[in-house]
């Protein structure tokens, strides 16, 4: 625990708070594997929660520090495996047939991370190579126990400092939990990694296997085989004959343009779960975590972004006040600033010189000071956002992520912010009242009804704008059929 703080850089008082409280405990914990580093060693051996955690961690050395982040590189997918004698007895018991009936070949683990391990096979019917992922043994478990663990901590913590409830503790574990949940179904992964790949298609230069449902249930899951160097092996990259500037760009400019076209993304987007084909493009694979975001959120998230991008300091915090982020009572002109003094130091300056885990230390400062709630809708977006900028960096330490990211962000921007997006929004809200014309009037009289016979109501903002689209729909209902099938 030591290392790990003093890596991240953590102020002395907790760094002191934490040896104090911890000391009772150290002796209640599991030993893990000596031969690993203390960090790495302490997540193992605590449990597939802390591993995800460890994770993410890996894919920031500008947070962390070159050392500490390399050494947890080894919980991405390099996590001892379990026997492969237990993994094909699972795949008989999940599919109703033995292993060599249906494959030909069938290897060693040649990955394993916190929930499961992946085995090369062959297919026995078509010849096809593909990998097999095979939950491990006892999972739901552990994780259930990580959980239970979480809950008293967040509500530990939100008894003892009522100045943490504003980062909303337990809700914040339950939406975990409800993540974690869908990653211990394998059927559930399968159906992500095929939404996935019907989005993707067209995406130039990224691929993603598609998974072969007859060989795939709630603890075993097939997929096509994914040929390609890890994208965590920079060195091979390089030798391979790669441009690595490029591929920085692109994982980041694909994210985004996941999240903001399709509002449906990969979650868990860190080295262990991306490969770099022969022909150069990404391969993305492990689709347990998947974040979606709604289209009102989508369009919120694009102006902050855009609005940092052109240094309009003052519209990013208007959005933020526009989206219920920050409390009305505050000062909108203030929190501007505050945005500037995050935003100004990393234009024109050189990646490899700004320290991320300042930028965060500050962000928290600003956030509390303001009073912003932790908005759980936001927590798997903001998380991958994190984790991708550091996969960039470490494939190039000089990426401006506001200057890759522009393209990206202005063609949403025009696409669904704008003219444009209001005849579409129109269009769809005619539709709508098309379905239900033949019943706004039944709707409009038994709301008026209601009217009259309650006492009236202290007036409302927005009730006449209630009121006005009853009677639009109410004028439209003969034709509304029509008006829609014309769009």
């Amino acid at each position: 625990m030591k290392v790990a703080l003093e890596a991240m850089d953590v102020p002395p008082r907790l760094r002191l708070a934490a040896r104090i409280f911890g000391w009772p405990f150290k002796w209640l914990g599991y030993r893990g594997d000596p031969g690993q580093p203390p960090v790495t060693r302490a997540l193992t051996a605590l449990g597939p929660a802390y591993i995800k955690f460890g994770q993410v961690l890996s894919t920031r050395p500008d947070v962390v520090g070159e050392e500490l982040s390399d050494q947890l590189r080894v919980l991405q997918d390099k996590l001892p495996p379990f026997a492969t004698k237990v993994a094909k007895q699972t795949v008989a018991d999940e599919l109703g047939q033995s292993v060599e009936a249906l494959f030909s070949e069938f290897s060693e683990p040649v990955a394993a991370a916190s929930i499961a391990q992946v085995h090369r096979a062959r297919m026995a019917a078509s010849g096809e190579e593909v990998a097999v992922k095979v939950l491990r043994p006892g999972i739901e478990r552990a994780f259930q126990r990580d959980i239970d663990a979480f809950h008293f901590a967040a509500g530990l913590i939100e008894a003892l400092s009522p100045a943490s409830r504003r980062l909303r503790p337990s809700d914040v574990i339950s939406h975990f939990e409800s993540v974690v949940t869908g990653e211990l179904d394998l059927r559930l992964e399968s159906s992500s990694a095929s939404e996935f790949a019907a989005n993707t298609e067209k995406d130039e230069g990224f691929q993603v296997p598609k998974p072969i449902w007859q060989l795939s249930s709630r603890r075993v899951m097939t997929l096509g085989w994914a040929e390609g160097i890890p994208l965590g092996d920079v060195a091979a990259i390089r030798a391979a004959g790669h441009d690595c500037v490029a591929l920085s760009e692109r994982v980041l400019q694909l994210f985004l343009s996941h999240a903001l076209r399709d509002g449906y993304f990969h979650a868990d987007m860190h080295q262990g779960n991306l490969k770099v084909a022969a022909n150069g493009d990404i391969i993305a694979y492990d689709f347990g975590i998947m974040g979606s975001i709604d289209e009102y959120t989508r369009r919120v998230y694009a102006e902050i972004l855009i609005g940092f991008i052109r240094k309009d300091y003052r519209r990013v915090a208007e959005v933020h006040f526009e989206a219920g982020y920050v409390p009305r009572d505050r000062d909108v002109d203030e929190f501007a600033r505050a945005l500037r003094a995050v935003g100004e130091p990393i234009f024109g300056m050189d990646a490899t010189g700004i320290s991320m885990a300042r930028l965060l230390a500050y962000l928290f400062e600003v956030t509390e000071r303001f009073g912003m709630e932790t908005r759980t809708e936001l927590i798997l977006l903001q998380r991958t956002m994190v984790v991708v900028e550091g996969v960039a960096r470490s494939l190039n330490p000089n990426i401006n992520m506001w200057q890759v990211a522009r393209p990206v962000v202005e063609r949403y921007i025009r696409e669904n912010v704008g003219p444009q997006a209001l005849v579409r929004d129109l269009v769809r809200t005619l539709r709508v009242l098309g379905r239900f014309g033949p019943r706004l009037p039944q709707i409009a009289e038994a709301l008026l009804s209601r009217q009259t016979e309650a006492p009236p109501p202290p007036p409302r903002r927005g009730l006449a704008g209630s009121v006005l689209l009853v009677i639009l729909g109410a004028a439209i209902a003969g034709g509304g059929s029509v008006l829609a099938s014309l769009f």
